[in-house]
């Protein structure tokens, strides 16, 4: 797949709620997600496809997405692509709403996600 393609796929994973099936068609399995922070003094790093899903079976069981935009995709050269997330969560244990306001860089080779890097306000 070309930078494009994969890039509007995990666009509209990411609108449709559909992540899990982004990550079983877009990644690599060794691919690497890193966070600005650790989430509940766990990593900030997660090293292949599997502690990837982990991550996210993580945040699903401990938030709610309430509203959220995605944009882009805007591509960067031949292997890059960045989306951003805005909108708001809660934390189903407090019941706490946040917002989130979010920018990923997502690096491609060989027609996979290989990394991607969120950065977001603390």
């Amino acid at each position: 797949m070309a930078l494009i393609d994969i890039a509007n796929a995990l666009a509209e994973h990411c609108r449709n709620g559909t992540e899990a099936e982004g990550l079983n068609t877009l990644y690599a399995e060794d691919a690497v997600s890193v966070e600005a922070m650790s989430q509940a003094g766990g990593p900030d790093t997660f090293t292949g496809l599997e502690a990837i899903r982990g991550k996210h079976a993580y945040w699903d069981s401990a938030m709610e997405v309430l509203s959220m935009d995605v944009g882009g995709p805007y591509p960067h050269q031949s292997d890059k692509f960045a989306l951003t997330f805005k909108g708001t969560a809660r934390v189903k244990e407090t019941g706490e709403d946040f917002p989130m306001d979010e920018v990923a860089i997502y690096t491609v080779a060989d027609g996979k996600i290989v990394r991607e890097e969120f950065f977001y306000s603390m």
